[in-house]
């Protein structure tokens, strides 16, 4: 039996809450750890670093060194191993 993408996702999001979290913790554990911190980094600069990036000539104050960013990025990372 073979199933789509979203149709796995509609029957995943019918299913019980604890059911459903269980689910996820599975797929995310089988998730090659470099590939899901790739997409997530991938993610981030698509959405909050665009952000921050247009709204930096408005306050230069706000700028973060890239140092920062990530050692922020692997602490989150590493919290969630």
């Amino acid at each position: 039996m073979s199933v789509s993408e979203s149709e796995f996702y509609e029957v995943g999001m019918s299913l019980p809450p604890e059911v459903c979290r269980h689910v996820a913790l599975r797929l995310l554990e089988s998730v090659d750890p470099d590939d899901a911190f790739d997409h997530a980094a991938e993610a981030w600069l698509r959405t909050e670093a665009v952000t921050a990036y247009e709204r930096l000539p408005q306050d230069p104050s706000r700028a973060v060194p890239a140092e920062d960013v990530r050692a922020r990025l692997n602490a989150k990372w590493a919290a969630r191993s």
